[in-house]
């Protein structure tokens, strides 16, 4: 989990940084054919991610979540063990951008090249 003192400003700055392309809510919903409020819904679910950066004060999704107009296979099951980690949404999105040797590699790209097992793996040893 991301230093409690760290203000969310920071984290959104570097999400700046580490995401290259973002889609807005309405790109996201016509990527996946359904309308905002699903898409807003997918997020609660923890089926998505979107979150606010530093350059945009609404809420957007990470591009690389999608493969094939679908969000990514394992991304629900590494947001909700990143949550059970208290992982807030803008602290699981730095994690899944953020460079790990362990891997090695982003765990956004590893999710996409279909090693969720080892994401998640990672993301639940952070509960410990």
């Amino acid at each position: 989990m991301a230093d409690d003192t760290a203000p969310a400003s920071t984290t959104r700055a570097q999400l700046d940084d580490l995401v290259e392309e973002w889609l807005s809510l309405d790109e996201a919903a016509e990527l996946l054919g359904t309308t905002v409020s699903r898409v807003r819904q997918k997020v609660r679910e923890r089926d998505l991610l979107a979150v606010k950066s530093a350059a945009s004060s609404q809420p957007r999704v990470p591009a690389l979540l999608f493969v094939d107009g679908l969000p990514v296979d394992g991304l629900r099951g590494t947001l909700v063990l990143l949550g059970d980690a208290r992982y807030t949404d803008d602290e699981a999105a730095v994690w899944l951008f953020t460079a790990d040797e362990t891997l090695p590699g982003r765990p956004v790209d590893a999710l996409r090249e279909g090693r969720g097992r080892e994401v998640r793996r990672r993301a639940q040893s952070l509960t410990f």
